[in-house]
């Protein structure tokens, strides 16, 4: 018996070391890799996702190999988000990344029992998604973003730039439930700014040009565009309207200086990627969303366009390019 089981052993080691030079996975292998994983991720006018890819391969997870990323764009129409939402509930993803704010939302009314990540969000508990940032409380955690004090830095960071901007234009989607806070934090800290603050709802595109011609009338020196899936949509458009109107124009993701703004200023995207791989890691393990603090970002990313710099004839100063990520 003992020769017979030693045979076996010896079979069934050979036939594995065979299996491995041929490029075939042994029978263990195969049953573990057989374990797919499916994430849904629901992202606003094509909003890169080449940072949270590689964050999630840094992990383990690869696609195809043993995760599917089931991805779902707004195409920058907001009203989009609920149906993209309720089709990742009823595929049964394993856990829901919502990229930006109105996401969080759309995967909320979604469903109740399938872990959310929020990536984009500001304050959850001012907005009642959560109980607290220390204990959420139910099947949303993640990373919150966006504040008031965000804002009034990007304001800061405009003044320090165009010291002379006694009026500084400030667009807004009324239709975004974070703005509002916004508006109404900038507006109780007009003074301290230096600055009047111009606000300047918009809805869509077709208000673009009334709102500039606005900023022209009462002589506005800066814009900034509070972040948003639909301005984000446009923002080639809202960059060249800028230029076109010597505004120096703030924007919140790199994705608005890229498109043409002058300055953007956000949250480091690759650390928050990062922490958002790390949760869906972690609830992919058996962690439960309710039990996992929300984390705020400890890095920002000051981005600074020369080449629009140049398009309005001003001159960035130095002590600011020190700071800041420079694109000729």
């Amino acid at each position: 018996m003992r020769r017979f089981s030693r045979a076996i052993v010896v079979v069934f080691t050979v036939a594995s070391a065979v299996l491995g030079l041929l490029g075939i996975s042994s029978p263990a292998e195969m049953q573990k890799s057989a374990e797919m994983y499916r994430i849904g991720i629901l992202v606003a006018a094509g909003g890169s996702l080449k940072g949270l890819r590689e964050s999630l391969r840094d992990l383990g997870y690869i696609e195809g190999r043993n995760v599917i990323l089931e991805i779902r764009d707004t195409e920058g129409n907001p009203e989009r988000g609920n149906n993209l939402a309720f089709e990742l509930a009823r595929l049964k993803v394993d856990v829901i990344i919502a990229t930006y704010p109105a996401a969080v939302f759309s995967a909320k009314r979604a469903t109740a029992t399938i872990p959310i990540v929020m990536v984009h969000t500001p304050d959850p508990v001012q907005l009642g998604l959560v109980t607290s940032l220390a204990s959420p409380g139910g099947n949303i955690t993640g990373v919150t973003t966006l504040s008031v004090d965000l804002s009034i830095k990007q304001v800061e960071l405009l003044k320090e730039t165009i010291p002379r901007a006694s009026r500084i234009a400030v667009l807004w989607n009324p239709d975004n439930p974070w703005h509002p806070i916004v508006v109404k934090g900038l507006r109780d800290d007009n003074r301290s700014l230096g600055s009047q603050v111009q606000i300047l709802g918009i809805r869509g595109p077709k208000e673009f040009d009334n709102a500039f011609q606005a900023m022209i009338r009462e002589r506005a020196r800066a814009v900034l565009v509070l972040a948003d899936p639909m301005t984000f949509a446009h923002r080639r458009r809202l960059a060249d309207l800028a230029v076109k109107h010597r505004l120096p124009l703030m924007g919140g993701p790199r994705g608005y200086t890229e498109a043409g703004g002058l300055m953007s200023y956000w949250a480091d995207e690759a650390e928050l990627f990062r922490r958002t791989a790390s949760y869906v890691d972690r609830i992919l393990k058996g962690a439960n969303p309710e039990g996992l603090p929300i984390e705020q970002p400890t890095k920002y990313e000051l981005v600074v366009n020369l080449k629009t710099a140049k398009a309005l004839a001003l001159t960035i100063p130095p002590s600011l390019l020190l700071r800041a990520t420079v694109i000729e």
